[in-house]
């Protein structure tokens, strides 16, 4: 069984508004990567901070969605990670809300990987999501380092390479949203 984190918290500000409710095929675009993860995890948190209020009507009466409002959101993506780890009770996936198009396999060869963080690659870069094990949930939690990649450095991480190179497409801007090639979502 696992849990998945689903980051929310941050302004949108290259897209100049709030892109996890921006429709995308009649589809709020955070619901892509919530249902993407809902097939491997049991439980999704959605940690949230900006625009709490519209991702959490947006979200409203999806059973098996936790939305934690991160209120120091402000301090940057790390800060919502670590509140949404506070939370988890099995191994994890962590991913940003604005990679919507993460593809079954990639779940499947992080979870039939081994190690306690396994890191997706396409074509040598290295994208999301990110698995990690609950043992390392109270380190996490616990670390002076800035930012998850730090984070992960201080350990011994798994790369896993993988076919999709929908473990590298975030959305940043409008353009990248509806200029985006999705074939990596099945």
């Amino acid at each position: 069984m696992f849990d998945g984190i689903v980051l929310a918290g941050g302004y949108s500000s290259r897209f100049k508004q709030n892109k996890m409710c921006v429709k995308y095929h009649g589809k709020a675009l955070i619901l892509y990567a919530i249902e993407g993860m809902h097939k491997f995890c049991k439980n999704v948190i959605v940690v949230t901070g900006y625009y709490h209020q519209e991702i959490c009507e947006c979200l409203k009466g999806i059973d098996y969605v936790k939305i934690i409002l991160n209120k120091d959101f402000s301090e940057g993506m790390f800060s919502s990670v670590k509140a949404g780890v506070n939370h988890v009770e099995h191994d994890f996936f962590i991913i940003p809300g604005d990679y919507p198009f993460i593809s079954d396999d990639v779940y499947k060869k992080l979870i039939d990987s081994d190690g306690l963080i396994r890191v997706p690659s396409y074509n040598k870069r290295l994208g999301h999501p990110i698995f990690m094990s609950k043992q390392l949930k109270d380190d996490l939690i616990m670390t002076e380092v800035d930012n998850l990649k730090d984070f992960r450095n201080l350990n011994e991480y798994k790369i896993v390479e993988v076919d999709s190179d929908s473990i590298l497409k975030d959305i940043d801007t409008v353009e990248d949203l509806f200029n985006n090639n999705d074939s990596g979502k099945e």
